[in-house]
Order: structure tokens, then C-alpha cells, then sequence
């Protein structure tokens, strides 16, 4: 959290917050535009690759190598990103995917 002195810079930094939530909540009320923003709501979803993989794989969808997809294409995704998918839904996967932890999804 940002150091602060008086209560007013507080405030501030409080409001800057609930902002920044605000727009993260709009983000994940958006209905995905395609199957890789699918993917990427079902890893925030999930927190699990491994579960978002099956998910993929019911769904019938393929790899980029035209093969079933895998953990590590779901991580690819998600660290290399794609044009189908929105910034701001990319950024809040890949904050969830280095703070994730094996119990599932946090905050």
C-alpha cells in the first residue's frame, strides 16, 4: 500500500482503489467476444490452468498447434496474449496468475 501523511492523501489513495475495482468489475461483466477471452474468464474464473484446459477441451476447441489444449497452452495465453482479447481482461489473468495459489482463486 502507498505511504501517506495526512488523512486527505488517505482518502485518496482509498478513492484511487475503489476506482480501480470499479473498472476491474466492468471488465468481468463483459461478455466474451471470442473463444480465447472464453478462456481467459475461465482461468479468472478457476485460478487452475489444468481446470481451464478441460474446460477447453469440452468445449472442443483447439490449440494454436492444432492439438487438444494443454496447461502450458493456457499459460501461453495468458502470458503471451492475443489480438481477440481485451488488455484489461488480459492484465487482470496474468495479476491473477502470478499471485494464484493451489487452493484456487484469490482476491
Amino acid at each position: 500500500m502507498k505511504s501517506y501523511s495526512t488523512i486527505e492523501q488517505r482518502i485518496d489513495i482509498l478513492q484511487s482503489r475503489i476506482e480501480a475495482y470499479k473498472e476491474e468489475i466492468a471488465v468481468l461483466q463483459a461478455e466474451p467476444k471470442s473463444n480465447n477471452e472464453r478462456i481467459i474468464f475461465k482461468f479468472i474464473e478457476t485460478g487452475s490452468t489444468g481446470k481451464t484446459k478441460d474446460f477447453v477441451r469440452e468445449l472442443g476447441i483447439k490449440s494454436p498447434r492444432d492439438s487438444l489444449y494443454s496447461s502450458g497452452d493456457v499459460t501461453k495465453l495468458i502470458k503471451d496474449g492475443a489480438d481477440d482479447i481485451t488488455p484489461a481482461l488480459l492484465e487482470i489473468a496474468r495479476t491473477l496468475a502470478s499471485a494464484r495459489n493451489k487452493n484456487g482463486p484469490s482476491c
